[in-house]
């Protein structure tokens, strides 16, 4: 099935860095060969959404129709594309890995070299884009999704199949957050059960991340953040300690409950000064993840001599792993209730509630913000 030509669509247009979006009118032209038209259900706000409108990560991304964290139902299928048909749930994966290149062989499918650049330029892989203003200029997709909006046109790979049983309000988080997090665990750390970790920062990412270490068996495992609020929610959620990261001796506090210091530190905010903390936070031999996306310019700097302890400092990016092999696999375990995505989200909301969202990241507030586009599809109560 292919749609003939461009379709009005309600969508949040962000012109400038800095300045507020807009719900206005765009026009979605029909998805090439190899993309997919999808009726967006869902959409979870991130932290690289608004890092995006505040012209944090750099380039010339503008006007752009943000979000790509979300879930809805194929419509129309470009006619090269075989396994998706319309009236398929599924989420989105915003690396479109090629399975070809030197990184996809290694098995490092986020890294992906053929189809990165496209991503974090907006366009479809092409170097296309597929949404036009009403004046008629040509406006980027963020990450090549786009999906604040209630139609987006998107390359077939940059979809996954979910399975029944989950609302799509809930599936929307799997592709980013809940991929973040638990590859962060899994993939970038390796935790193993008795294992001690701490995770700094508890937004969206953060609480998946210690979803994961808890699943992983890691004890002790320590919650920090500032916001009190937070920290009670990770508490009930499996954290078996909790430490204000405002407190001036936070590190010297997860040493202790770790019993010398933690074997893995997840850092999930992006900033130097958690880095540090978490750096802090480590034994002799323990590795530091740093999951946070930081804006373009930030440095980070530990002290050196902390190496001859054989600690590790390590980025993380999208799970560091094959996104669109493990999304399913999480899919399912959300919809048989071995995670708990719903007890993630703090807020819901129209398109018209993104910067609100916004603020509440800017001032540490919530969790997960989700974007309902359509509240019967999405499988949200009335």
């Amino acid at each position: 099935m292919q749609i003939a030509e461009a379709m009005p669509v309600g969508a949040a247009v962000w012109r400038n860095p800095g300045a507020p979006g807009s719900v206005e009118e765009v026009l979605l032209d029909p998805a090439g060969p190899s993309e997919v038209r999808v009726r967006v259900a869902a959409a979870g706000v991130c932290h690289s959404d608004l890092h995006q409108a505040d012209g944090h990560l750099g380039g010339e991304l503008f006007p752009t129709v943000l979000g790509h964290e979300g879930a809805g139902i194929v419509e129309a299928v470009g006619t090269d594309v075989a396994g998706l048909e319309p009236g398929q749930p599924v989420a989105f994966c915003f690396i479109a890995a090629c399975a070809e290149c030197r990184r996809c062989l290694e098995g490092r499918a986020a890294l992906c070299e053929r189809n990165s650049r496209a991503s974090f330029e907006g366009t479809m892989l092409d170097g296309t884009t597929r949404v036009r203003l009403a004046d008629g200029k040509p406006a980027r997709s963020f990450l090549g999704i786009g999906c604040f909006a209630e139609r987006c046109v998107v390359p077939a790979r940059a979809t996954v199949p979910l399975p029944p049983g989950l609302p799509l309000w809930q599936a929307a988080l799997v592709g980013c957050a809940v991929v973040t997090g638990f590859g962060a665990v899994r993939n970038a750390a390796g935790v193993r059960a008795g294992e001690s970790a701490c995770v700094v920062g508890l937004g969206g990412v953060g609480l998946q991340v210690l979803a994961a270490a808890r699943l992983a068996g890691a004890e002790p495992l320590v919650a920090v953040d500032r916001t009190p609020a937070k920290l009670e929610l990770a508490l009930a959620r499996g954290a078996t300690h909790a430490v204000d990261a405002g407190a001036a001796d936070a590190a010297r506090q997860i040493r202790k409950l770790t019993g010398g210091g933690a074997d893995h530190a997840f850092e999930v905010v992006g900033r130097a000064e958690t880095i540090r903390l978490a750096w802090d936070s480590l034994r002799a031999g323990g590795t530091a993840v740093v999951v946070g996306l930081a804006p373009v310019g930030v440095e980070a700097a530990v002290p050196a001599i902390g190496f001859i302890s054989e600690k590790s400092l390590r980025g993380c990016f999208y799970g560091s792993g094959e996104p669109r092999r493990e999304i399913p696999e999480l899919a399912r375990l959300a919809a048989d209730g071995e995670i708990d995505v719903a007890g993630s989200v703090s807020h819901l909301a129209g398109l018209d509630g993104i910067e609100d969202a916004f603020g509440r990241m800017r001032r540490g507030e919530g969790s997960r913000t989700v974007i309902v586009l359509d509240r019967e599809l999405a499988g949200v109560s009335p």
